[in-house]
């Protein structure tokens, strides 16, 4: 598959190393975060992590235990929403 927004990316051409630092401490995760923070395609970046649950790595500037916490917020909100607009229809 291909990810066009992949040649923009500030990443691209850096040591890949840094994205995967030993841990999710945010010392180790420092550098890789600092790229991502100027990136242009940083939300590209995230959504693809997000969209195929990596486990590893750093990815549009967030570790894997912050990906999955924001997978379980969109969730958690998509379950309000329908419950929401299921109340509404009643």
């Amino acid at each position: 598959m291909k990810q066009p927004w992949r040649a923009k990316a500030a990443c691209n051409g850096l040591d890949p190393t840094i994205f995967y630092p030993q841990s999710d401490d945010d010392d180790d995760a420092s550098a890789a975060k600092s790229v991502c923070a100027v990136c242009p395609v940083q939300a590209d970046c995230l959504e693809y992590a997000l969209g195929f649950r990596e486990k590893e790595g750093i990815w549009g500037g967030a570790t894997e235990r912050e990906r999955r916490r924001i997978i379980r917020q969109r969730r958690r909100a998509a379950y309000a929403a329908a419950a929401s607009a299921g109340r509404r229809s009643a």
